[in-house]
């Protein structure tokens, strides 16, 4: 499986138990989605492992104790440690309106509503406190706040992302 396949669903964060269970934090609004699964892939040299589940159950709202086949005890736990956790891209719930996916809308165009359309989106910087769309117009990159309060639809259908910018925004890129 490779990571472009694949979402990050979270972090092995600690031990559990002294028989090898592990707290994977789940970095999602909706855990309770993940409880009941058959297997998980686990990062090791950038390399995803499949890794199979025998029990797993919600612990404190956004962890997962998780028992794995093969892992039975604190050494062998201790290896998965801080590892990455994903899934196939095929897992992830289908979102609908104006909820989105940041890999979802890359390659869409987007359109201001008094401008038009002014570039693809490339990529989504969301290292930053406001996650940004990255977009290309030619030669210039144009870096375009994702705030809930600009963005008018998304247009699945057209592969566009359809916002109400500030006057002003787009226009001191170009």
């Amino acid at each position: 499986m490779r990571k472009e396949d694949c979402f990050y669903l979270g972090k092995i964060a600690k031990k559990f138990s002294f028989k090898g269970e592990v707290l994977i934090y789940l970095d999602t609004d909706e855990p309770e989605l993940y409880e009941n699964m058959e297997s998980v892939f686990v990062e090791f040299n950038n390399n995803l492992v499949p890794f199979f589940i025998e029990n797993s159950s919600l612990h404190k709202n956004d962890f997962l104790r998780v028992r794995f086949e093969d892992v039975n005890n604190e050494e062998e736990a201790d290896r998965l440690l801080g590892s990455a956790v994903y899934l196939p891209l095929k897992m992830l719930p289908k979102l609908t309106g104006n909820k989105f996916y940041f890999h979802e809308v890359i390659g869409f165009e987007i359109e201001d509503k008094r401008l038009g359309v002014f570039g693809k989106i490339v990529a989504v910087n969301d290292s930053t406190a406001q996650p940004l769309f990255e977009v290309v117009n030619g030669e210039v990159e144009i870096l375009i706040p994702m705030i809930d309060h600009f963005l008018v639809k998304i247009d699945r259908d057209n592969k566009k992302v359809i916002m109400d910018l500030p006057e002003g925004l787009v226009e001191m890129y170009l």
